[in-house]
């Protein structure tokens, strides 16, 4: 049996092919593809198959809503179907899944050395929770059915955006002259770090300077901005970079809550990975645990960065097994294609 595993992204597609084995599933081939190139899904997935043999499964973790096989990509023009993508590449099973809730059940298979611990805490038997700022802000909830845990998709990301003191405040009235409704997505993505730069800008707290400036109209303005914040080069950076995280740590503290996540809270993304040494200086567990009367019940749980971006596209794969039938935790067997660390990204997306 071969399988088709994705992790699509409004910035890029992960595409892998996984030959089915006794224990689980063995990594043959991986690519990463620039989504916006191409015109629709169908295209993307043909250029990636080329003229190999059509899999017998395919599984997509998908920025945006699913529902009833179905999906209107976000960030992307793309409008999806489960059976329509089936029946024009000729696949016996299709499955559309929320890219946060793929990434969910790709948690299972990581090594500890994929994980950047934040907070050790006391784990505890329950539900986790899983937030992921990238091209947009994911979230979801790991529910504990007694065996293990269930991924259940969310669109939390784009909840309203709820401020803590003065500073907040005035970043959404900023944000909602721009936007009119300002969600928790338009702070903690790749975008938000710059709608942060630019309204401690525009509210003079502090000052551009010029060849920051001048960097940013000719290269991705999100990685200048937490390159000069993490090396401390540029002081608007730096505070951009500061508000920026411990946001991210707000906001996953309310999540933690939402869903009494006492299993662990996992910080999943694009973004994350790239700033992993400002996760560590205490900025985002600050906020995380700063809720008043429950701040006790947070420090407990333990709180995990996810390093490996191959996470998703490992959930896609294992949901194929689950939904035939197989609930065991599979190996997969993993074997880099030489090709696919020249195409990384380069942007903090």
């Amino acid at each position: 049996m071969m399988v088709l595993a994705g992790d699509i992204g409004g910035t890029k597609a992960h595409l892998a092919l996984f030959a089915r084995t006794p224990t689980g599933l063995d990594l043959i081939l991986d690519r990463l593809l620039p989504s916006a190139n191409f015109p629709t899904l169908e295209a993307l997935i043909t250029t990636f198959v080329g003229a190999r043999d059509v899999p017998e499964a395919i599984c997509l973790g998908v920025p945006g809503p699913v529902v009833d096989g179905a999906a209107r990509i976000t960030n992307l023009p793309w409008s999806l179907n489960a059976n329509v993508l089936r029946d024009h590449l000729g696949v016996q099973k299709v499955w559309l899944l929320n890219d946060l809730e793929a990434t969910a059940w790709g948690i299972g298979v990581l090594q500890p050395n994929e994980l950047q611990t934040l907070n050790g805490g006391a784990r505890g038997t329950g539900n986790a929770a899983l937030i992921a700022a990238g091209t947009g802000l994911g979230e979801s909830i790991l529910f504990w059915n007694g065996q293990r845990h269930v991924p259940s998709p969310s669109e939390g990301g784009h909840c309203d955006f709820s401020p803590r003191d003065p500073l907040e405040i005035d970043l959404l009235n900023y944000l909602i002259e721009i936007y009119g409704h300002v969600s928790w997505e338009r702070i903690l993505s790749g975008p938000g770090l710059s709608n942060i730069y630019k309204f401690l800008r525009d509210s003079g707290r502090q000052k551009e300077d010029p060849r920051v400036a001048d960097r940013m109209r000719s290269q991705d303005p999100n990685a200048v901005i937490a390159e000069l914040g993490l090396q401390s080069k540029d002081k608007l950076s730096s505070d951009a970079l500061d508000l920026f995280v411990s946001l991210y740590g707000s906001e996953a503290g309310n999540l933690a809550l939402k869903s009494m996540a006492v299993a662990g809270v996992y910080v999943g993304g694009g973004i994350a990975p790239k700033i992993a040494t400002k996760f560590l200086d205490g900025t985002f567990m600050r906020s995380f645990v700063d809720k008043g009367r429950l701040g006790s019940l947070l420090e407990r749980i333990p709180v995990h960065v996810i390093l490996n971006p191959s996470t998703g596209l490992y959930g896609a794969a294992r949901y194929t097994l689950l939904a035939a039938g197989d609930q065991s935790l599979p190996v997969i067997t993993r074997h880099p294609d030489a090709d696919l660390a020249e195409n990384q990204a380069s942007t903090l997306e």
